[in-house]
């Protein structure tokens, strides 16, 4: 079990900050999940931790993660399983598991992770923490590597939004905190609870009735849109693979392999209804200030079922934000079956980052 990869001795002065070992850091080994770079140390700090060192944060840590951050249990089969502290013998989630975890944990105040297809997201639900996908774009991604490019987000994730906007503020030139808003002068669309289960549904609900005007909205999925995240994978891995094969753990190997042999015709088919999807959910969005889903349908899932076992169910209301580039905001709001937390997501229009915070913060207080 494994929170931290590489923990750091010296005693923070700062808050204390978990990095996912996803990004580089100057003389401290950088695996990215993975054991071809198990003895990795770079010359250069990514950006996104330079920035946060400069405001203040002291890392503490790299944080563990699903290997090379393509998967959603942080199930890592060189560096161990990621523990969830809030749920023992379930998983943390992923990829960013290490990060949840440090924050539920108490090993951290803050953490830096990338969300993919709900990689900051997932985690923070299955360990009650929050965490926030930003427009993609907003933060930079140089000096970390790659999964699916242009569904690639770093972003903050925290134990409460607060903690989120200070991390922003650092993270990303132009932003600041919005002020306040009241809950009840916002219009929501609520989405895609009854695909959850009972109490994880009621909890969303409870969650989205505390906003002025709710109207359900039928927001469909981006079906036929993961060809465009597999080839653009499979093009970040295809030299590694080529020299390296061996060494990949089985569940991303399997990925990989399954990433290699997408036809141009069906990434050029995928490439359509993504551009189809990100005009619909625009044309949803313009009616409501922000669209309320649940982050998972589930609580937290036992651990060792494996991620190609859950990753669809988990990636369902998650993925869909990553497609179009909309900031979405994952909350606790409260306790679902077994008692674990359940989890909201608010998800604004691209570039609506401040607002989506704000309303988190008049939610989360």
């Amino acid at each position: 079990m494994t929170i931290f990869i590489t923990e750091l001795d010296a005693a923070p002065s700062g808050p204390r900050l978990a990095v996912k070992d996803l990004f580089d850091t100057a003389g401290v080994r950088t695996t990215y999940g993975s054991a071809i770079f198990a003895d990795h140390v770079p010359t250069a700090t990514a950006p996104a931790v330079a920035r946060l060192q400069a405001a203040g944060y002291a890392m503490v840590g790299k944080a563990n993660l699903h290997e090379f951050a393509w998967g959603i249990t942080s199930e890592n089969e060189h560096y161990g399983w990621v523990p969830n502290p809030v749920a023992p013998g379930r998983i943390a989630g992923g990829s960013s598991g290490g990060n949840a975890a440090a924050l539920a944990a108490d090993l951290a105040d803050a953490a830096l992770g990338t969300d993919s297809g709900g990689s900051i997201r997932i985690p923070s639900a299955c360990c009650g923490t929050v965490g926030f996908k930003p427009t993609f774009g907003l933060v930079s991604l140089e000096g970390c590597f790659p999964l699916a490019p242009s569904f690639d987000h770093a972003g903050p994730m925290a134990r409460d939004v607060a903690g989120c906007e200070r991390m922003l503020s650092a993270l990303a030139d132009g932003f600041a905190p919005a002020a306040p808003v009241a809950l009840a002068d916002l219009r929501v669309g609520l989405a895609w609870t009854e695909h959850a289960d009972p109490l994880v549904r009621e909890r969303v609900e409870a969650a989205a009735a505390r906003f002025g005007h709710v109207e359900r909205l039928d927001v469909p999925f981006p079906d036929g849109t993961y060809a465009v995240f597999t080839r653009e994978a499979a093009e970040v891995h295809a030299d590694l693979w080529r020299d390296h094969r061996e060494a990949y753990g089985p569940n991303v190997a399997a990925k990989v392999a399954r990433a290699l042999e997408i036809s141009d015709a069906a990434v050029a088919a995928a490439e359509r209804a993504r551009a189809a999807y990100r005009e619909r959910l625009a044309e949803l969005m313009a009616g409501i200030d922000l669209l309320v889903t649940p982050t998972l349908a589930v609580v937290a899932p036992a651990a060792g079922v494996g991620d190609l076992a859950l990753r669809n169910q988990l990636l369902r209301f998650t993925y869909p934000f990553n497609a179009i580039g909309a900031p979405a905001l994952a909350l606790p709001c409260g306790a679902a079956e077994h008692g674990l937390p359940a989890s909201v997501q608010l998800v604004g229009r691209p570039g609506e980052d401040a607002f989506v915070l704000a309303a988190g913060r008049a939610l989360d207080g």
